[in-house]
């Protein structure tokens, strides 16, 4: 359930989710160049909800295992950015990347590299560009590949995960022929998420005042 405190209103939300589809308009075509093929991530939706609430929505959209490339962000907010995808969907997006040709076994060895190299593209693409578009910029640790269910990726049975929320975004994938579903994540404690929303509410005013 969204806290009432973070709740965005509709401008906030519209303004939050143009950024994000900026970002990710960037990020696939950083993307593309990758794997040489067509690539389209969509953002239709932008909540901001509980660590256990994520968790649960994944959860129950997702019956099996599930991979995660994650980065810290610092910066004006900071912050744990995840990329998620069920399992198969991973090895899906590693094959479009390395080619159809290779073999399991080398498939297997190379998997972590390439979702690590993807999901830094991907996260450092949509998180840098929004940044950005605020005015301001953020410092991106190396990315790191964790694999369980969703209550262990969002770590939702922290005792601190009630003052911990997720920026929570459904995207999906498509790579040439492939469609490949993931999710994007970004936790940050309540601070951060009021500073982001301080950053929103300024650019809302930019933009605002450019169009009158």
């Amino acid at each position: 359930m969204t806290t009432n405190s973070m709740d965005l209103d509709e401008l906030e939300r519209d303004a939050l989710t143009e950024l994000v589809n900026i970002g990710v308009s960037r990020a696939a075509a950083s993307l593309r160049k990758m794997v040489n093929r067509e690539v389209v991530l969509s953002v239709p939706a932008v909540e901001i909800v509980t660590r256990r609430s994520a968790a649960s929505l994944i959860g129950q959209r997702e019956s099996e295992s599930l991979i995660a490339v994650q980065q810290q962000f610092e910066g004006p907010f900071s912050g744990r950015a995840l990329l998620i995808f069920p399992q198969s969907n991973g090895l899906s997006l590693v094959r479009a990347i390395v080619g159809e040709d290779m073999g399991e076994n080398d498939l297997l060895d190379m998997e972590d590299e390439a979702l690590a190299e993807t999901g830094n593209v991907i996260l450092n693409g949509c998180l840098g560009s929004m940044a950005n578009m605020l005015q301001h910029t953020l410092q991106m640790s190396l990315p790191d590949v964790r694999r369980g269910d969703s209550a262990h990726l969002f770590d939702a049975l922290a005792t601190s995960s009630e003052e911990s929320f997720v920026l929570f975004l459904y995207i999906n994938f498509t790579v040439r022929d492939r469609d490949i579903r993931g999710y994007v994540a970004m936790i940050m404690d309540l601070p951060s998420l009021e500073k982001l929303k301080r950053l929103i509410a300024d650019f809302i005013d930019r933009v605002m005042t450019e169009t009158e």
